[in-house]
């Protein structure tokens, strides 16, 4: 976002959010006039219009119902449910105040960590892992990855037709792979750490 939003500002993109969440579809320019008690539709379009340029939203041109609410933030995944897609509802805790633009590559999601399995890493549970969305990922690099039905953070180590999932800690295996048979799905590359200091780890 370009600059902060004035608090009145924030109030009218918070009703937009919160009728598209019932409705599910935009309010209209007279809708919107409604509901902030504005009397003109002129005062909804200078608002949107101001909404626009800080990129809180998206104008869609000769639309009645044209006002799409940028999401802001990144989604943050918790546990994944077997199976399901990593950014499946069911796995979702919210969505987060973290500029994707911060990380390089550019950053899609936030991973809960569960467990101490990456702990000599820097990364313990109940951190924020920052990945990158892909499918590939090069040996050596941290990678989300799916084994059949679990998703689990390690570093990867590829040699020929054999891939390894290595923890970084001693109190963990490694998890040897073969890749003529064993399936290994890359969701994602780890590009960043936040750290959950309300875990009462400094």
């Amino acid at each position: 976002m370009e600059s902060p939003l004035t608090a009145r500002q924030a109030e009218i993109l918070q009703v937009i959010r919160d009728y598209v969440a019932e409705t599910g579809m935009p309010p209209s320019r007279p809708e919107l006039a409604k509901l902030l008690g504005i009397a003109s539709t002129n005062g909804v379009f200078k608002h949107l219009d101001a909404l626009a340029r800080k990129g809180a939203i998206e104008l869609v041109p000769n639309a009645a119902r044209g006002i799409r609410v940028t999401e802001m933030g990144m989604p943050l995944v918790g546990k994944v449910a077997a199976g399901s897609p990593i950014l499946a509802l069911e796995n979702m805790l919210g969505r987060y105040p973290v500029d994707p633009a911060l990380f390089n590559p550019r950053a899609d999601y936030l991973l809960q960590v569960s467990g101490l399995s990456m702990r000599d890493e820097g990364i313990l549970d109940g951190d924020w892992v920052v990945v990158h969305r892909t499918t590939e990922a090069k040996s050596g690099q941290i990678v989300i990855a799916r084994i059949g039905d679990d998703v689990t953070v390690k570093r990867l180590k590829v040699r020929g037709q054999k891939a390894e999932l290595i923890p970084a800690n001693p109190d963990f295996k490694t998890l040897h792979l073969d890749l003529t048979r064993d399936t290994l799905a890359i969701e994602g590359v780890a590009v960043g750490v936040i750290r959950n200091l309300s875990r009462g780890v400094a």
